[in-house]
């Protein structure tokens, strides 16, 4: 019977690294605040079905809990709980398994195993006389409202997840310890001899106890990881079980000196793994920022950018590769960039202050001006460029060829490693030409590379909310930290003046997820009598097949394809359009976006992914649902239509864009390159720090 109960109990502990590490990825992708989930968001994870799914999971776990305490004892099924903490840092921590994860796994696994040999042959259950929920339910109680206010009282920091975890846990081992007074009552004596009150305080005690720690829980899971929040429920579940279990059901285990021994010997075997865990956990994980070497940075940082794709590559990714790399340069940061040759062979250059050393690359059949550096090349320019500059850190743009070999030598040498998320599985699947049925499959597939990419990485920024959110979703819980681009506002500074009042302008590469093709739709249908042109900037796959789409709208005059354009050119195309219009779907930011906004022009973009973040709707323009066309008509209509729509959208539009000044970007990346590294918080240097730090190099 007991050998049934522990073999029961090792397969729900797994079930509930499961359910962990399924729930904890929605509660951080729908969490608004730091550390703490809303009423509305609670119910909005009634929605997710990965969090159902770990629902699920979690019930099958309990249930197959149940029938194992109704085997064995307490103090037997309680501590093997204690493996669901391995279970979980092995399915979150996505990552190789390095010695000191396969050591930590190890101990606690050995541990509980030892604890189980000494004390199992001794163990005892005796009948219990009575149910206990009158005994346990008041001091479970007060214990669990303890951890509550105390959360509550901590506005944000590393204390409130534990404090949540352990009301969860004190939650989660009533419920076994009532579980098991009614089990040994039924054991013993039959059901028929229930009692009806007592069975019934005791069912609704569980149903609320199993509530309670359900909630306290996912606010946990809100405020830290997954494998701290296992770490406290099933330390604090197994000893709520075991005390009680001694104190009300007079149960008892080995008492020898050679079982006493065994148990001390197996109890820090545990406490070694689960500290172990934490440990390694904390290094590549959730605490990012705790240096591991301090010191006070009263010199520029030597800074290695990796970067798939940078100009003359023409995207948003290459966009802000560049806009990095120069703005630190000119902050008198040592700036090296590492990135594929837009020639072919490698060379050295220096470009705005940035020397760039490129890779030997090779063209794609993918991508006309696309080229990718292979692996054996990355490698060896990758470790040639950190052993001879040896920087203070890495800063990549991607997982992709360059970066992750540059991720890889960084993490061998101790370097610090932080990350800017650019990608989406969208903005390839046009160019490698992937199956409709294909892409989900593939586009999970691509997520998890790049969280095993990233995993060295201290910080990972992404430059919106929701493209956070796409991070957390993935595993990178408190790492991931949402960073705009910014943009250069006094460069496309304008108030409108110099429009023409008739004018749409679209910005970006002709490629399928920009569904350039429904502006032009919506084009077809604004009314004549309004005089609307449209004209596109930049060239992709699609830019054939949009010109023959305007020719069979009967719109070809009105629409002007204006392919690659000199950066003073696009700021000109900015200045006289009289409206910007982003239709794309794949949008973790849109640059573009951001550079109309600072040009003065209302915008009217797609109801997708980022761009909400850009767009308050009726303010400085409007948002439209992906796809319909007559709506996309309706909102250009509107501004063009409405009395004074146009300068008004256009200085709201001024107005929202001062916080992605890029400027602060750059500070915020600053600060997170000093945390990073261990050094104190940056001091905002005023521009004639900067020039004096600059001729200090």
């Amino acid at each position: 019977m007991i050998a049934a109960g522990i073999g029961l109990s090792v397969v729900a502990a797994c079930l509930y690294a499961v359910a962990a590490v399924l729930q904890s990825s929605v509660v951080h992708s729908v969490t608004e605040e730091n550390g703490r989930l809303r009423a509305r968001q609670l119910l909005r994870l009634l929605r997710q079905r990965r969090w159902l799914l770990g629902l699920l999971a979690t019930c099958t776990a309990a249930g197959i809990h149940v029938f194992a305490l109704s085997l064995a004892p307490l103090v037997i099924v309680q501590p093997i709980g204690v493996l669901a903490i391995a279970f979980t840092a092995l399915l979150a921590g996505r990552a190789a398994l390095d010695r000191t994860t396969v050591l930590s796994v190890l101990a606690s696994v050995l541990g509980v195993g030892l604890f189980l040999m000494f004390a199992a042959p001794q163990a005892n259950g005796a009948a219990v006389p009575e149910l206990a929920a009158g005994r346990v339910l008041p001091v479970s109680a007060v214990l669990v409202a303890g951890c509550v206010l105390a959360a509550g009282m901590i506005r944000r920091g590393w204390a409130r997840c534990p404090l949540l975890a352990t009301g969860a846990g004190i939650a989660y081992g009533t419920v076994s310890v009532l579980t098991r007074s009614v089990a040994e009552q039924v054991r013993t004596n039959g059901i028929g001899s229930l009692p009806v009150l007592p069975i019934t305080l005791t069912v609704l005690g569980g149903l609320v106890a199993i509530l309670i720690g359900g909630i306290c829980a996912q606010q946990a899971y809100a405020a830290g990881r997954a494998d701290t929040v296992q770490a406290c429920q099933t330390v604090v579940d197994p000893l709520i079980g075991v005390l009680f279990g001694l104190i009300i059901f007079h149960e008892t285990i080995g008492s020898s000196p050679v079982a006493v021994l065994g148990e001390l010997t197996a109890s820090v075997l545990v406490v070694a793994g689960v500290l172990g865990l934490a440990r390694r956990r904390a290094r590549t994980t959730d605490n990012p920022v705790i240096p591991s070497r301090r010191q006070t940075m009263d010199r520029p940082l030597r800074i290695i950018i990796g970067a798939d794709t940078y100009p003359p590559n023409i995207n948003g990714a290459a966009k802000f590769a560049h806009q990095l790399a120069s703005g630190l340069a000119d902050r008198g940061h040592d700036v090296h960039v590492l990135a594929p040759s837009d020639t072919g062979p490698a060379g050295r250059s220096i470009l705005d202050g940035v020397t760039v050393h490129r890779v030997a690359a090779h063209r794609t059949p993918a991508h006309p001006s696309f080229r990718v550096a292979l692996p054996p090349a990355t490698h060896r320019a990758a470790r040639a460029l950190i052993e001879e500059l040896k920087p203070d850190l890495v800063h990549v743009q991607s997982h992709f060829t360059v970066c992750r070999t540059l991720v890889r030598a960084a993490a061998k040498r101790n370097i610090p490693v932080v990350a800017t998320n650019h990608f989406m599985p969208e903005n390839l699947f046009g160019y490698l030409r992937v199956p409709g049925w294909l892409r989900t499959s593939a586009a999970r597939l691509a997520y998890r590379d790049l969280a095993r990419v990233l995993t060295p990485a201290q910080v990972v920024t992404a430059p919106t909310p929701t493209a956070v959110n796409l991070l957390c979703r993935q595993g990178f819980g408190g790492r991931a930290i949402a960073v705009s681009c910014g943009v250069d506002l006094d460069r496309y500074a304008g108030d409108g003046s110099q429009a023409d009042g008739r004018t749409v302008l679209f910005v970006g590469r002709l490629d399928p997820e920009k569904r350039v093709h429904e502006l032009l739709a919506a084009l077809a249908l604004l009314p004549e009598r309004l005089g609307v042109r449209a004209e596109i900037v930049g060239d992709g796959a699609c830019r054939t097949e949009l010109a023959a789409l305007a020719d069979r709208l009967g719109i070809a005059e009105r629409v002007r394809f204006r392919g690659f354009v000199s950066d003073a050119d696009l700021v000109e195309a900015y200045r006289r359009s009289s409206v910007f219009c982003m239709p794309g779907v794949a949008e973790l930011q849109s640059l573009v976006t951001l550079e109309a906004m600072a040009a003065g022009k209302p915008i009217v973009a797609a109801d997708a992914v980022a761009l909400p973040h850009l767009v308050v709707p009726g303010r400085n323009g409007w948002l439209y649902p992906p796809g319909e066309v007559g709506v996309l008509a309706g909102r250009l209509a509107a501004v063009f239509e409405q009395t004074g729509a146009l300068a008004r959208m256009g200085a709201a539009s001024r107005e929202l864009v001062r916080r992605h000044d890029m400027h602060a970007s750059l500070d915020t990346f600053e600060s997170l390159y000093l945390r990073a590294i261990g050094a104190d918080p940056v001091r905002v240097l005023v521009p004639a720090q900067r020039v004096a730090l600059k001729a200090a190099v």
